[in-house]
């Protein structure tokens, strides 16, 4: 078996409002309010199209997002996303 791949919920469900460094998530689905910081956004950005690992996560935050990290970082981001109901792991 691969590594997991995950997805974003679709972003229609989410109503985002910047709060200087913080990002404040209204999840329609759930009606749970996130308050979240970086990278969490770029990451959710970067979920909404195809499902990707964390490997590839990570590389598309280094490249497209300009978000550095390394990958014990990202799974543990990953992890708390999916508990919370922000992103699903295939």
């Amino acid at each position: 078996m691969g590594a997991p791949r995950y997805r974003a919920a679709d972003p229609a469900t989410l109503i985002a409002d910047s709060l200087g460094t913080l990002t404040a998530l209204f999840d329609r689905r759930s009606s749970q309010t996130h308050l979240v910081a970086e990278p969490v956004p770029q990451i959710l950005a970067a979920l909404s199209g195809e499902a990707l690992d964390a490997d590839a996560l990570l590389a598309t935050l280094s490249q497209d997002h300009q978000v550095d990290g390394d990958l014990a970082t990202i799974n543990a981001r990953l992890a708390e996303l999916v508990a919370v109901g922000l992103i699903e792991a295939l």
